[in-house]
């Protein structure tokens, strides 16, 4: 399996990508500098994860921070002694508390061995990742990607790739999961440095549209 490691190793993916793809170029033009998005696995990994599920970038550091302070160090051990009352202060649904306690308790009981996830192959993480409740396909891909460094994993389910590929691939309207999924068989093995790159893109054309609108004196 293919790790992406350093921000060199996003650099001469994005190069593939773009010899790939040249659909690409501009998205990457836009873009800009592209981000390693690497970070701790585990259950801090998926506690994160599991936090920004559906928050804007904002929301979820500021809900993320809030359990940091309340939790510290965020353990399945230490979130099994915390109270509901606390979770829910810092900002998390009642299905998000249910999804932490849920990942909590399968690495404290065994159920899930986030040490040998690190060297699984992709498919069998996710089996992994879904058996647990309030893992869906969706923070499994994210956990392969950002907590694992795995080289091709595409979350195609995700709405701001959708909408970024939209745009930036020209296409006449926002792909289904399965339809981004067929454009993304052109970036392999890369796909999740296409995904890093069209995020990126994603951001660059909310910015625009946010000066725009304040440009206007409207709200963004």
């Amino acid at each position: 399996m293919v790790i992406i490691e350093t921000q060199q190793d996003i650099a001469e993916a994005a190069r593939a990508l773009q010899a790939a793809d040249p659909r690409l170029r501009t998205v990457a033009e836009a873009a800009g500098p592209l981000p390693l998005r690497r970070r701790g696995d585990g259950f801090a990994g998926l506690a994160a994860i599991i936090v920004s599920q559906q928050l804007s970038r904002a929301s979820a550091e500021a809900i993320h921070r809030r359990l940091g302070n309340a939790i510290d160090p965020l353990t399945p051990e230490r979130l099994n002694a915390t109270g509901d009352e606390v979770l829910r202060r810092a900002g998390l649904s009642r299905p998000k508390v249910r999804a932490l306690r849920a990942v909590g308790a399968a690495i404290a009981e065994g159920r899930l061995d986030t040490d040998g996830l690190r060297r699984a192959g992709d498919d069998a993480v996710r089996e992994a990742l879904c058996r647990v409740k309030g893992i869906g396909p969706w923070t499994a891909d994210i956990y392969l990607l950002a907590c694992l460094g795995r080289a091709d994993v595409f979350p195609a389910r995700d709405l701001a790739l959708q909408e970024a590929a939209r745009i930036g691939l020209g296409l006449g309207a926002r792909p289904s999961a399965d339809q981004l999924l067929g454009e993304a068989e052109l970036w392999r093995p890369w796909r999740s440095v296409a995904a890093v790159l069209l995020w990126a893109f994603y951001r660059h054309v909310r910015g625009e549209v946010t000066g725009a609108d304040r440009a206007r004196g409207g709200t963004a």
